[in-house]
C-alpha cells in the first residue's frame, strides 16, 4: 500500500491527530451535559477548558526536549497511552474539582504530541515534502472533530457521557500499542526502508541531516531571532481562534442559536472537514510555491498572511449574522482558512533551526502559542457571564488574527546564517 515508508509513518501520525482531537473535542461535546449535572457556570466551564492547556502548554517545551534526548518514537507513544488514560478518568469524576484535576493531566500527557510528531518528520523526509507531510498528519485532527461530534454526541445521548470517555480510552491504548511496533526514530533504523528511499531522505534533509556533526546552538540564540519570534506571535493567534472554536463554538451553537445537542452535534461535523481540506491544500500549496519560486520563506509566509487574515474576517462576521446555518458557514470558511496556515509553522521551525535544536526550539515556540488555550477559553467564559453574548469573544478572536497575519508580513524574513561556530550550520534560508 504505501511503496516509501516514510508515507506509512504520516499515515500513523493521521491517525494519532485524529484520534487526538476525538479527544480533545469530546468534552466540548459534552460540556451541555457535565454543566447540567455538576451545575456549572460559564466561567466555571470556561476554567475548565483552560485546565487541560495549562499542562498541555508546559508539556509543549518538556516533550520536545524530551524528543531531542530519547527520540520521538518512545515518547509519542509514551504520551498516547497516557493521555488515553487520563481522558479515561474523565469517567469518574464528580464534581468540579475532580474535572479540573482530570483536564490538567489530560493536558500534561497530551503535551508533546505537536513536537514528537514534528521531529517524527524532521527525521524521515526530506524538506521539500515536509510542509506536505505535516499537511496530510495534522489533516488527521479535524477529521477527528468531526468523527468526534456524531460519535460523542450520540454515545452520550444513548449511554451516557462517562461511556464515550471510557471508549476513547480503549482505542487510544491499542492504537498506542501499534505505534510502539512498527515505527522507528530514524529511517536508517527500520528495515522496511529500502536504500533507494533511505538515500533519497538523506540527500534534502537541509538542516544537518549528520547530527553527529552538527553542535548545538543555544535555545536562547535560536528564540531571539526576530523570524522565530514573530512566527510565534502567529502561532498564537492561530492557536487562540483554533481553541475558541474547538472549546467554546459547540456550547455557542446550543446557548446562543438554541440548537439540541443532538443537531448541534451533527452540524459541527462541517467545520471540522472543511477544516481537513484547508490543512492538505496548505502544506501541498506551500510546497508548490516552494518548487515554483525555489524561495523558502516566501512559499510558507503567504499562505500564513492570507491564512490567518481570511480567518479573522470570517470569525469577527459570524455575530453579525442571524440563523445557525449562517454562522456554521461563516466558522467553517474560518476554519478553512485558519487551517491553511496549521502546518506552516512547524515547517519554519524545520526550515530554520538545525536539526538537534529541532524539538527543544519547536517545544519552547509550541509552549509560547498554546498560553493562548490557557487564556481563550476562561477570557470567553468571563465575556459570556458578564455580558450574556459572545460578542466581544469573537471579534477578540478575530483582532488577534488580524495581528498575527500582520506581524507575518513585516518581521518574518529569511534567517541568515548569524552564528559562526566550527562545524555549525545553524540558520537556513
Amino acid at each position: 500500500m504505501f511503496k516509501k515508508y516514510r508515507w506509512f509513518i504520516v499515515f500513523l501520525l493521521f491517525l494519532a491527530g485524529a484520534f487526538n482531537y476525538m479527544d480533545r473535542v469530546a468534552f466540548s461535546i459534552t460540556a451541555p451535559f457535565i454543566a447540567e449535572e455538576f451545575n456549572l457556570t460559564p466561567t466555571q466551564l470556561g476554567l475548565l477548558f483552560s485546565s487541560f492547556f495549562i499542562g498541555y502548554a508546559i508539556f509543549n517545551f518538556i516533550g520536545g526536549y524530551l524528543a531531542d534526548r530519547y527520540g520521538p518514537r518512545k515518547v509519542f507513544g509514551g504520551t498516547l497511552a497516557l493521555w488515553s488514560l487520563f481522558i479515561g478518568a474523565t469517567a469518574i469524576t464528580y464534581n468540579f474539582a475532580s474535572l479540573y484535576i482530570s483536564r490538567l493531566l489530560f493536558g500534561f500527557a497530551e503535551g508533546p504530541v505537536g513536537t514528537t510528531s514534528n521531529k517524527m518528520v524532521n527525521n524521515w523526509f526530506p524538506a521539500k515534502e515536509r510542509a506536505t507531510a505535516i499537511g496530510i498528519y495534522t489533516a488527521g485532527m479535524p477529521l477527528g472533530g468531526a468523527i468526534a461530534a456524531p460519535l460523542v454526541g450520540l454515545i452520550a445521548i444513548q449511554f451516557g457521557w462517562r461511556t464515550a470517555f471510557v471508549v476513547l480510552m480503549i482505542l487510544g491504548l491499542l492504537l498506542a500499542y501499534i505505534w510502539m511496533k512498527l515505527t522507528k526514530d530514524y529511517p536508517q533504523q527500520h528495515p522496511k526502508v529500502s536504500e533507494a528511499e533511505l538515500r533519497e531522505i538523506q540527500l534534502d534533509q537541509g538542516n544537518d541531516s549528520d547530527t553527529s556533526k552538527t553542535e548545538k546552538v543555544s535555545l536562547w540564540k535560536i528564540i531571539k531571532h526576530p523570524t522565530i519570534l514573530f512566527t510565534a506571535v502567529a502561532f498564537f493567534a492561530y492557536n487562540y481562534n483554533n481553541f475558541f472554536f474547538l472549546t467554546w463554538f459547540p456550547s455557542y451553537l446550543t446557548d446562543a442559536k438554541n440548537l439540541s445537542v443532538h443537531d448541534m452535534s451533527i452540524v459541527t461535523i462541517i467545520p471540522w472537514l472543511v477544516g481537513a481540506i484547508g490543512l492538505l491544500a496548505g502544506g501541498f500549496l506551500s510546497d508548490y510555491i516552494y518548487k515554483k519560486t525555489k524561495k523558502l520563506m516566501f512559499s510558507r509566509k503567504i499562505i500564513l498572511a492570507i491564512g490567518l487574515f481570511g480567518a479573522a474576517l470570517c470569525v469577527g462576521f459570524v455575530v453579525l449574522v442571524d440563523t445557525a446555518a449562517a454562522a456554521v458557514a461563516l466558522m467553517a470558511i474560518a476554519v478553512f482558512f485558519l487551517y491553511l496556515t496549521a502546518m506552516i509553522y512547524w515547517a519554519i521551525i524545520q526550515d530554520t533551526v538545525p536539526r538537534n535544536n529541532v524539538g527543544t526550539a519547536g517545544g519552547f515556540i509550541h509552549l509560547i502559542s498554546n498560553i493562548s488555550g490557557i487564556i481563550a477559553p476562561t477570557v470567553t467564559g468571563y465575556f459570556i457571564e458578564s455580558t450574556g453574548t459572545f460578542n466581544i469573544a469573537f471579534f477578540l478572536a478575530a483582532s488577534l488574527a488580524i495581528l498575527g497575519s500582520l506581524a507575518v508580513v513585516f518581521f518574518v524574513k529569511p534567517i541568515k546564517t548569524e552564528i559562526d561556530t566550527v562545524n555549525t550550520n545553524t540558520f537556513h534560508n
